[in-house]
């Protein structure tokens, strides 16, 4: 089955009832976890951004900690498990901001994190990625906030 653009969609979700739109979406919830994740941002986070950043901000503290520092292997295996559920929380939101701030706090966790991520370079590799991933997002924002994140940029290349 080929799926339909969203051109099309649209125009055809213009003719459906309220209650019609209700149970499509509820039925797009039951479907994937993914779908109800949108759907509770999108209904309950999206209208306070900065309460979204810091309860992530707390879910990443605890992952961190939940790290398996056996082996470089699982540091690095959890440390792009991470990465993966805080890109998902940033295609959420659509921000930049948001990326910005979620992406800045993860590479100073992983700049924290103990064993140090210079003995491994995949993890530095990572760590870089998306430290340039950031001043990138940094150069769409206003010219305040960009002032504002690269001094906090500064200040963890130059703190560890």
């Amino acid at each position: 089955m080929k799926a339909a653009s969203i051109k099309v969609l649209k125009e055809e979700l213009s003719h459906k009832t309220s209650n019609e739109l209700l149970e499509l979406c509820l039925s797009l919830a039951r479907f994937k976890k993914e779908n109800k994740e949108l759907l509770t941002y999108l209904l309950f986070e999206a209208a306070n951004e900065d309460q979204y950043i810091k309860e992530i901000k707390e879910e990443m503290d605890v992952l961190f900690l939940e790290i398996n520092t056996k082996s470089f292997f699982y540091i690095r295996k959890s440390v792009r498990k991470i990465l993966t559920s805080i890109k998902k929380y940033i295609r959420y939101s659509k921000k930049k901001t948001t990326e910005v701030e979620l992406l800045l706090y993860f590479c100073l966790k992983l700049k924290q994190f103990k064993p140090s991520i210079s003995k491994s370079s995949r993890l530095q590799n990572i760590y870089d990625t998306q430290m340039r991933l950031v001043k990138k997002a940094i150069e769409k924002l206003h010219e305040d906030l960009q002032f504002d994140y690269t001094s906090i940029i500064e200040e963890i290349e130059s703190t560890f």
